[in-house]
């Protein structure tokens, strides 16, 4: 995928990984924005629960607890969060009813692309909320 305002985010989220701190100030950033989508009138209810797999994995790795996610995940993962928080990007949010559409599609490419690696944190996860 080529998206000058992707490659941004991912610019920006190779800087962000090396702070736990400032991933979990993302997160906090993501929660806020979360808030004031209405996921009704967008209808993508798999866009919120992609978006709550990554905060869930993004917060994991940050706090220590899972560490097997490589680090190309952790980044990629990171640059969508960016790209859904930032207002300007390829088709920008307060168009109505399109302005969402890029952030979306961003989001089902990064989750296809780490397919795997959600697997193994969804594991991991299950086992570890049974133990």
């Amino acid at each position: 995928m080529k998206n000058v305002f992707f490659d941004r985010a991912l610019n920006s989220a190779t800087r962000l990984s090396g702070s736990k701190g400032r991933i979990l100030l993302l997160l906090t950033r993501l929660s806020n924005k979360m808030m004031t989508v209405n996921w009704n009138k967008v209808s993508l209810t798999s866009a919120k629960e992609t978006l709550n797999i990554f905060s869930r994995i993004s917060k994991a790795y940050a706090s220590g607890k899972y560490c097997s996610v490589p680090w190309k995940t952790v980044v990629t993962i990171l640059a969508a969060i960016i790209y859904f928080l930032n207002p300007l990007d390829l088709i920008p949010d307060f168009i109505p009813l399109l302005g969402l559409t890029d952030d979306f599609s961003v989001l089902v490419w990064v989750f296809n692309s780490v397919s795997g690696e959600i697997n193994n944190f969804l594991d991991w996860e299950r086992s570890t909320t049974v133990a």
